[in-house]
């Protein structure tokens, strides 16, 4: 009996805890970003009720309009009959509209040309120097010729020297061998459409009788049109010419020495595309002055010319009017 009562199996009974577990709190940071894309509608839904029709009308512009064509102008992509937008057959898109809108930009195309016309300038340069340095009538005056690139475009300046001058002293008489620059300079000139600016520049030694008569003013103008005449008589075309300045001892190259020969000079430069326009405009504004003044004038002369007429016609009917009873 006691053996079989030994042979039950053992029951243990142990008694469930009654804590609470901790639970799944990630449902916190769901509500967190709820609550936050509730704020931010809010607060663009204030912004909206406080803007004024122009600012909303701004708004609205700025979603409509694409990133490529605010960065680079130019139509916007869902009028574009390219199956890819803004890509190309290559994987660099050189043949795209990402880069097609590039080169339409008037600002990228204005930056190519000047560019390009740089570069044309600098060859032209490479080709004056090339020319002084093959011609031995032109290599014994390299001291007297400067040539540089500048705002306006290419300067070709011929400087005088203390044993050397350009023209005979006190006038516009050009000596030989300037001569010979200049007309071996002319036909070169004409392998560019640029126009070209000659100006005259004298030391500032003054006239006896001072600025009243003959002064530097009118010598180095008459040096620079002397100047002119010999490019022209070298080859150079007419047209080529744009102005003609004398601008006397204003613009000294040796600002130390006013007396000192390199400043008399003369000055030749091949204007770029820009300082030609900004040239011609000014000419243009001076030409509308001038026709205004002309206008002006005539009209004046015009006025004066029927009040001198209708003055004797309305003496005799105002004479009865004068008379006392």
């Amino acid at each position: 009996m006691s053996s079989a009562h030994d042979m039950r199996p053992i029951i243990v009974r142990r008694a469930k805890s009654h804590a609470r577990p901790h639970g799944n709190h990630s449902w916190k940071i769901a509500y967190a970003d709820f609550m936050t894309a509730m704020m931010a509608l809010f607060l663009v839904l204030w912004l909206l009720s406080s803007a004024n029709k122009k600012t909303l009308e701004g708004i609205a512009e700025y979603f409509r309009m694409p990133l490529k064509v605010a960065v680079v102008g130019g139509e916007k992509s869902s009028q574009s009959p390219s199956v890819i937008p803004g890509g190309g057959m290559d994987v660099m898109r050189k043949d795209g509209e990402v880069m097609r809108a590039r080169d339409n930009d008037p600002s990228e195309e204005q930056r190519r040309n000047e560019l390009q016309e740089g570069q044309r300038l600098r060859a032209l340069k490479q080709r004056l120097e090339q020319l002084i340095e093959s011609n031995p009538m032109l290599r014994q005056f390299r001291p007297q010729l400067l040539l540089d690139i500048t705002s306006e475009g290419l300067r070709i300046q011929i400087l005088d020297t203390q044993n050397r001058p350009m023209f005979r002293t006190g006038s516009a008489n050009v000596e030989t061998y300037m001569r010979t620059i200049l007309r071996e300079i002319g036909p070169v000139l004409n392998e560019l459409p640029n126009k070209v600016s000659l100006s005259g520049h004298t030391d500032a030694a003054n006239y006896s009788n001072g600025e009243r008569t003959y002064s530097n003013w009118e010598l180095s103008s008459d040096r620079a049109n002397a100047s002119r005449r010999e490019l022209i008589a070298g080859g150079m075309q007419e047209g080529k010419v744009l102005r003609v300045l004398g601008l006397a001892a204003t613009m000294p190259l040796d600002k130390d020495d006013l007396l000192a020969p390199v400043n008399r000079r003369i000055s030749i430069v091949v204007l770029n595309h820009k300082a030609q326009a900004r040239f011609e405009a000014e000419n243009a504004s001076a030409a509308e002055v001038s026709v205004a003044a002309q206008a002006g004038k005539a009209a004046q002369e015009i006025q004066a010319g029927l009040a001198a007429a209708s003055a004797p016609a309305a003496a005799p009917a105002s004479a009865p009017q004068g008379r006392k009873p």
